[in-house]
């Protein structure tokens, strides 16, 4: 069975192979791995190996692999889950990046609990791309005029949009959908031309990762392909 850091090593052919294939610059785009429902182990193992970036969904599991994982102060922390209002101040605190920004309400509370000795937090709009009932995110309609109100708080830094489209539509449809993402991260630089480091496309997953360089991702949300399949419930 393949090890975490050969796993990590293939993984990152296969975006090199597609970043090139794209015609676009090296280390573009960024491997996140995600590592929810992994044990702290496996993140040590992934950092040994040169891994730095981590995708958390659950906010009581990410906090206590944080903390198991302090003595890795070289280690960035995204949460990449649903935001509930009740739990803004742990994730304000303890992330580095929040990939699922979707409503004003969040966004203002991300920002108002912020300690004041960090950095500002990075954020990310997510977008339910394809409007789908069962997914978070705002309308692609929204996204603009939310963008714009997240970037005028003072303890976040917008970074871009981030979306989850139904890889189960076919290749076409997700290919449309990546395409739809990356064209409405343009719309948002137009309506803010003075903001800098609107540079994030988070999209793209273990399956479809190659299609998802090929039409802009500059962050890859990778897990299957990294630590295998998720241990049962």
């Amino acid at each position: 069975m393949s090890s975490i850091a050969d796993n990590i090593e293939s993984v990152t052919r296969r975006i090199q192979k597609a970043t090139m294939a794209a015609n676009r610059p090296e280390n573009s785009v960024t491997l996140l791995a995600v590592s929810k429902t992994r044990p702290a182990e496996d993140v040590r193992l992934a950092a040994a190996a040169g891994q730095r970036a981590f995708g958390e969904n659950y906010l009581s599991e990410a906090l206590t692999k944080i903390e198991a994982l302090s003595d890795l102060p070289q280690l960035a922390w995204h949460f990449i889950g649903p935001v509930q209002s009740n739990k803004t101040r742990p994730i304000a605190e303890h992330f580095d990046w929040v990939h699922s920004v979707d409503r004003d309400k969040i966004a203002r509370r991300l920002s108002e609990q912020r300690r004041p000795d960090q950095q500002p937090l990075n954020v990310c709009l997510q977008v339910n791309i394809d409007n789908e009932t069962s997914k978070a995110g705002c309308t692609p309609e929204d996204a603009v005029a939310l963008a714009e109100r997240v970037a005028g708080l003072p303890n976040l830094r917008l970074r871009g949009l981030m979306a989850i489209p139904d890889p189960a539509r076919g290749e076409e449809a997700l290919r449309l959908s990546f395409r739809r993402l990356a064209q409405l991260l343009e719309d948002v630089r137009r309506a803010l031309p003075e903001r800098e480091g609107l540079d994030t496309l988070s999209m793209g997953m273990s399956a479809d990762l190659e299609l998802a360089i090929e039409e802009g991702a500059t962050c890859v949300r990778v897990g299957t392909a990294l630590f295998g399949p998720r241990p049962p419930k």
